[in-house]
């Protein structure tokens, strides 16, 4: 949690658009695997993961095209010092003034197999009959609305740079 905070803080200095995108990606991954430990069915995790690694992806290509040659500065060590600091008091007077929240993390590993069975059965509600057309509708959507994406993109046209 402390990583994320301090990531967050970073990501609201950053200006190059790639570094931005590196630090969108390192908290997918910490989130993923965090949703992944509460959850022992790490499925909706990779979906998040999967969809998370194409928009950067595609943010990596639109950059290249646009502005492929940026200078890629740091922000400053004063700006970065302070942040850190005043997320690491807050965090701090946090977790030793908030009593609730300390007796509620020990509580969340005797609740975790009832989460666990649930979190199942909603999964296996997820793809019975009602919903299962539900389910194959929305792929068939989506590869349609891919297959039409392909179709209209003209590979003639170039980069979207201008010379």
């Amino acid at each position: 949690m402390v990583i994320t905070w301090m990531l967050s803080s970073m990501f609201m200095f950053m200006n190059h658009p790639l570094a931005m995108g590196g630090i969108l990606l390192i908290q997918t991954m910490i989130m993923s695997m965090m949703s992944g430990m509460l959850f022992t069915n790490f499925w909706f995790s990779y979906i998040l993961f999967l969809i998370m690694v194409g928009g950067m992806l595609v943010m990596f290509m639109y950059m290249t095209s646009i502005a492929s040659n940026e200078k890629f500065l740091l922000p400053s060590p004063c700006k970065m010092l302070i942040t850190t600091i005043i997320m690491m008091t807050s965090i701090t007077t946090i977790l030793l003034m908030d009593k609730t929240l300390i007796s509620y993390m020990s509580q969340t590993s005797m609740h975790k197999m009832s989460m666990n069975m649930m979190f199942m059965n909603s999964l296996t509600k997820f793809f019975n009959s009602p919903n299962m057309i539900m389910s194959i509708m929305l792929m068939s959507y989506m590869l349609l609305t891919l297959i039409a994406i392909v179709k209209i993109t003209d590979k003639k046209m170039g980069p979207l740079r201008q010379k």
